[in-house]
């Protein structure tokens, strides 16, 4: 099997389990707390917490995930092994309260053994057993032990042999410190030459790349409280996870399971092939699969094959993570994506010779292996070659200013073990003479030159010193600052015969985690136990509402925080804040007595909060009491107008620059709308139009807003139909169509604009009246921003751009049809004034260099001339100086001047006068020093500043 059928084996594997199959969830998580989607089950959480009703009961994907960051990170390992990636594929089955270990198991064992062929001999399967004597939560899983001991006897093996007990390190699976947790039952696979069960069984759970981890079964039975306790979930869970990666690389040097002799590598796979291929291609050089012992004195050809392994996994995770809108940049997971990226184009450049635009030329390679089964690859790929083109180019200038750092540092660890040796014994100076011809003897002090691409090893030896450290804190700032990873600084360290102070890096690192940590919020995570009653999400019913629409509802809970107290109703009309529109207004009307409320948020249950206006009269607060539930309609209409121009922009857009645009973010608020997009480079003015003109052209068409709920997976497929990643969709999703038909009073999916929307939006495009771009900027690396208004907000925007225009009309006696004319007319006007000026300031201040030049006195065979002058700028005062200077010769020339209190002084030194042993930088310092400022500059000129105006005359006096 190829892996790409090997994927598609486990997923049809569980099709004919009744599992529906759903697509991967973003790179970029839901979670507040996460950097990236790091395993499968982060998705289906809400489910295992049971603040949302899962719409299946059974589901398995395959799962983009990324572990470079926070707790779990890989990156410095990538490369050194073959095992380990920053970006890898989960295969992974789940149940939500339905199945549990029986049939996770025997379907599991089912799988590997019978579909895949694996023989049987070779799997161990481990079972949570607790020490007790550690505090070990839960019991020891009979229940598991139980079902692996029968499928271990029908298959003719010895149970005792092939189950292995794990405590809780190895077999307890936890979310965090709180939350959702349960034993785990990992089956491992060894891949030893021999098939000796003893053997096999010695290597569980020991790290052994011979006897691996291929498949973790969790079963989630308990929800672990903040006082340390274990209880009973409401509903127990199954959440399984395979490394595709791994079991494909399995399969790929085992010849299909059947030949154990060659070394396992998950870069066997053939997953990785087209980007190694490009990257031979690419670089001349060829993949020979060596593995280091060590990560110091590493051969040519070591470091060759740790190169195409760092560049096949960062592409791919890069590249994932751009698609997914990751873009590279300064802050938490976007620096993460940055630094992978430049350790790649570090590597390629260090060990195989890349040159700029080589990283981008293997997203075509990633695209290929990928892209059918994460078809955003496809669509984004524009997007993410730019995005890499633009860090290639970018990084290049770093990496060099990265180098000299190095380079300075490098010097500097010599510089001070050396010098004091060199300088006290003839028998250093002799042995590093004749080694490396650095050291020099003239009439000042012995000056050192170290050549930095020279190995010293020979000459600490031969010093009798031990060899230096490469300084942990530009290790850590060579890693930081401009990414360069640990083992590439040990690499060129060792190249130059330093080891790298790696305590200093590790507690810089430390210190770094630990002010991560400190700034990092921890959630205590609370899920459903036996017992409990979930919450039931409210029901909206505002979509077709009008000015005169009242809503009845009961009042079924008041929520109480520390500032604020909030209402929920069985159902409302009340749009709750979401999808970056605002939460609606309006009033209650409880028992005859109006509740106003300001705002109308959601809660992780799916429950509308109504946020009260003010304190609430204990009297309304009863359950159960009747209420009549009223939107402020006018607002509610204004920030409708402004959501669907938000989707008229985005099709716009989309249209206009090509279909890399990505919506990143949106605001829509009564009175504007903010809209994010993936982009590279400003919008021009042109465009800013052109964009103007297609919206408002819809606009004017009047086409109708269209709407249909549909199922989640009959669209999630479709391209025309835009949704965005990192936003979790149920089973039941929104389409808001624009344009196109309707049938039966509902979207027919064929508008110009679909989306996945649950927002609030016109019947028409015409009543949204006008849309204006007020604005548009960049907000990060690839990303835009544009500000726009709509409907009335729009016509005073343009009322207010009327009312300016009319104002310069009026100044300049111009209408409409000839105030640019005018206006160009009087700049032109200005600039020949301001030349014409210009001329008679510069014969003024030629007229005063000649008078200055007149007062010159001669002293030492050169003219000097110091004194106070009055000039319009510190600039003037310096082409002063010049003309003063040209005019007497050899000489020096000191001038000051007051500008608005403070003092500028400028130094001029001609040729002699430098060679007499006068220079400018020394006489400003001297002279800045005295009136209370600072200055310095070059021999020939300099200048400086200072705050005692007073002393002016006196310190320029001869």
């Amino acid at each position: 099997m190829t892996s790409a059928q090997i994927r598609q084996s486990f997923l049809d594997f569980f099709a004919s389990k009744q599992h529906a199959i759903v697509p991967s969830s973003s790179l970029m998580p839901t979670a507040p707390n996460l950097l990236f989607t790091n395993a499968g089950m982060n998705q289906f959480v809400p489910y295992f917490l049971g603040d949302q009703t899962a719409p299946w009961k059974r589901v398995a994907d395959t799962q983009k995930c990324i572990r470079a960051g926070g707790k779990h990170n890989d990156l410095e390992d990538v490369g050194f092994d073959t095992y380990h990636h920053t970006m890898f594929e989960m295969l992974g089955n789940w149940s939500f309260g339905d199945y549990f270990k029986k049939e996770s198991i025997q379907w599991g064992w089912e799988l590997l053994t019978k579909v895949w062929g694996i023989p049987a001999k070779r799997l161990f399967a481990t079972v949570y057993s607790p020490d007790k004597s550690k505090g070990d939560p839960a019991d020891f899983d009979h229940e598991a032990h139980a079902i692996w001991a029968e499928i271990f006897k029908a298959a003719g093996l010895d149970p005792a042999v092939h189950i292995v007990n794990g405590n809780k390190k190895d077999n307890f699976w936890m979310m965090g410190d709180t939350g959702p947790c349960g034993p785990c039952s990992e089956i491992h696979f060894n891949l030893l030459p021999s098939d000796d069960e003893a053997a096999g069984r010695a290597g569980v759970n020991q790290s052994s790349p011979r006897c691996i981890e291929i498949w973790n079964h969790v079963f989630i039975q308990f929800n672990a409280n903040a006082d340390g306790t274990f209880v009973p979930l409401a509903a127990k869970h199954v959440d399984t996870g395979m490394g595709f990666e791994r079991v494909a690389g399995i399969h790929a040097t085992t010849n299909g399971f059947k030949d154990f002799s060659g070394e396992p590598s998950n870069y066997n796979a053939d997953v990785f092939k087209p980007t190694f291929d490009k990257l031979a291609e690419l670089s001349g050089k060829t993949y020979t699969k060596t593995v280091p012992t060590k990560r110091d004195g590493l051969s040519e050809q070591v470091q060759i094959d740790i190169a195409f392994r760092v560049l096949a996994d960062h592409a791919r995770c890069v590249s994932c993570a751009i698609a997914d809108g990751i873009l590279p940049g300064n802050e938490g997971r976007n620096y993460v994506i940055r630094r992978i990226l430049r350790r790649g184009i570090m590597y390629g450049r260090k060990s195989m010779g890349l040159k700029i635009g080589d990283f981008t030329a293997l997203v075509g390679p990633v695209v290929e292996s990928l892209g059918d089964v994460f078809p955003e690859l496809k669509t984004q790929r524009v997007m993410v070659e730019r995005a890499i083109r633009a860090e290639e180019e970018s990084f290049g200038k770093t990496l060099d200013r990265g180098m000299d750092l190095f380079d300075q540092s490098f010097f500097n660890t010599l510089y001070k073990v050396l010098m004091p040796v060199l300088l006290k014994t003839e028998k250093g100076f002799a042995v590093f003479y004749k080694n490396h011809k650095g050291l020099s003897v003239g009439t000042k002090p012995f000056d050192l030159q170290i050549n930095l691409e020279e190995d010293y090893t020979n000459t600490f030896t031969n010093l009798g010193l031990e060899v230096p450290k490469f300084p942990g804190k530009a290790t850590f700032e060579l890693y930081d600052t401009y990414g360069f990873p640990l083992d590439m600084t040990q690499v060129l360290a060792t190249e130059r015969g330093l080891t790298v102070d790696e305590k200093g890096f590790d507690k810089l690192m430390e210190e770094q985690r630990e002010r991560g940590r400190a700034a990092r919020k921890t959630d205590i995570i609370v899920a459903s136990t036996e017992g409990d009653t979930v919450a039931e999400a409210t029901k909206f019913v505002g979509y077709d509402i009008n000015g005169t629409s009242a809503t009845h509802a009961t009042l079924v809970d008041v929520v109480k925080t520390e500032k604020d107290t909030y209402l929920v109703f069985d159902q409302t009309p009340f749009y709750a804040e979401m999808g970056g529109q605002v939460g609606d207004t309006g009033h209650a009307l409880i028992n005859g007595v109006k509740v106003d409320f300001t705002d109308c948020v959601k809660d992780k249950s799916g429950r509308h909060l109504h946020k009260v206006s003010g304190a609430l009269n204990p009297q309304l607060s009863a359950l159960n009491s009747t209420a009549v539930l009223a939107v402020d309609f006018h607002r509610r209409r204004a920030i409708a107008r402004q959501h669907t121009s938000a989707h008229l922009l985005n099709w716009a857009l989309r249209k206009m620059l090509g279909t890399h645009v990505r919506q990143f973010g949106t605001h829509k608020t009564p009175d504007r709308l903010r809209f994010d997009f993936t982009h590279f480079e400003a919008l021009t003015a042109a465009q800013i139009k052109e964009c103007e003109q297609l919206i408002n052209e819809k606009v004017i068409d009047n086409a109708p807003v269209f709407y249909a709920d549909v199922l989640h997976a009959d669209v999630s497929s479709r391209t025309d139909i835009l949704q965005f990643f990192g936003d979790k969709y149920g089973k039941d999703v929104r389409v808001v169509q624009i344009g196109g038909e309707s049938q039966n009073g509902k979207a027919k999916l064929d508008g110009y604009s679909m989306e996945l929307c649950g927002g609030t939006h016109v019947s028409t495009t015409g009543e949204i009246g006008l849309i204006k771009i007020v604005a548009e900027m960049a907000i990060a690396a690839g990303t835009r921003r544009i500000e726009a208004v709509a409907g009335q907000a729009a016509l005073d925007f343009v009322a207010h751009e009327e009312a300016a225009l009319k104002a310069v009309n009026a100044r300049l006696n111009a209408g409409a049809h000839d105030v640019a004319q005018k206006l160009e007319h009087l700049l032109d006007h200005q600039k020949a004034l301001e030349q014409k000026l210009k001329a008679f300031e510069a014969k003024a201040s030629a007229a005063l260099a000649s008078e200055l030049a007149a007062t010159a006195v001669s002293k030492d065979g050169l003219n000097w001339i110091s004194t106070v002058v009055t000039t319009d700028s510190p600039e003037a005062l310096r082409s002063l100086g010049s003309q003063v200077l040209n005019k007497i010769g050899d000489g020096v020339v000191q001038l000051g001047a007051i500008f608005d209190g403070k003092v500028s002084v400028v130094a001029f030194c001609s040729p002699a006068a430098i060679k007499a042993g006068h220079q400018a930088g020394k006489l400003i310092s001297a002279l800045t020093s005295k009136l209370g400022g600072k200055g310095g500059g070059k021999p020939d000129f300099a200048m400086g500043g200072g705050g005692d105006a007073a002393k002016l005359p006196e310190v320029l006096k001869l």
